[in-house]
């Protein structure tokens, strides 16, 4: 009896076929790669031209007085925009305030207490139907909650609030995804010490999770800081310094509305350089989110 010891080599027919078969792979993935390429820079090409002609637009506005003037009265020339630059930055910090807190108590709530409960379920999906309505019903719903009703009038907290509307379902998803990836096997460390529940949340999981957390966060006040329908309802607008938070207050995203549609050049300018302001704006704050990112989160 013959006995064959190792493995035969391979035939030269098998070998071309199993070469034959991997060409049309090959083409297949080559062109695929193609498209993918096509297709991102295809992608890109909009966003590009759309900095680049802001920029070139309102890059010959920024000046100084820009940022330390009011707007001038109609048809005039020079002033600047610091009160909506002002206006601005405290309106978002009032949706800041108000959406964080709630935004991660929430997420906590979903993450560590409720879990896959009925109720998580429940806010998880209308968180999700919340953050796909469109902004200027949130504009309309706090002009019936706070400003026809006298509560605040048109008013930066009735500005903050609406943005805050806005903000909760970016902030409550990214802080119950940032919970979820932490492992368990820290929580039950804690536990195994001796920490109580609530212990172990506050002074464990929350603070391995900040970085997820306030990458949610900048990413939410990226997208409040260029909203213009919500504050047309409910910030309206001023042409002078911020007077408190109870009264009109004017913002970028409204000044580059009105000053665009009127027939006055002066004007036109000014909502340009708002523009590429509030384009340079939400650029620090993504790129603060992907600093934040690139730390461990655990």
């Amino acid at each position: 009896m013959t006995s064959f010891r190792g493995t035969s080599p391979e035939s030269p027919s098998l070998a071309g076929l199993r070469k034959n078969s991997s060409r049309p792979r090959d083409v297949f993935n080559i062109i695929m790669t193609g498209l993918s390429v096509l297709c991102v820079v295809i992608t890109l090409i909009p966003l590009v031209l759309v900095l680049a002609f802001v920029t070139i637009q309102g890059a010959g506005s920024i000046t100084p007085a820009l940022f330390t003037e009011l707007p001038p009265p109609p048809g005039l020339e020079g002033g600047g925009i610091a009160n909506a630059i002002i206006g601005t930055l405290i309106v978002v910090a009032i949706a800041t305030l108000i959406s964080v807190p709630f935004g991660v108590m929430a997420a906590v709530y979903l993450s560590e207490f409720s879990k896959d409960g009925q109720v998580a379920r429940w806010v998880r999906f209308f968180t999700n139907v919340l953050s796909g309505v469109p902004s200027i019903i949130s504009g309309v719903f706090v002009y019936a909650l706070l400003v026809r009703t006298g509560l605040t009038g048109y008013s930066a907290v009735a500005g903050g609030v609406a943005l805050a509307v806005l903000m909760l379902p970016t902030i409550i998803r990214t802080t119950d995804e940032a919970l979820n990836i932490i492992p368990q096997e820290i929580r039950w460390a804690s536990i195994g010490v001796g920490a109580s529940r609530y212990q172990t949340v506050l002074q464990i999981v929350l603070p391995a999770a900040i970085p997820s957390i306030l990458t949610g966060v900048t990413l939410a006040i990226a997208r409040a800081a260029g909203e213009t329908a919500p504050l047309i309802f409910t910030a309206l607008f001023s042409s002078f310094w911020p007077n408190g938070i109870l009264q009109p207050i004017a913002t970028l995203s409204v000044l580059v509305y009105n000053f665009a549609i009127v027939p006055f050049e002066p004007q036109q300018e000014l909502a340009w350089a708002g523009s590429l302001i509030l384009v340079l704006l939400v650029l620090l704050t993504s790129i603060i989110a992907r600093v934040v990112t690139r730390q461990k989160t655990y």
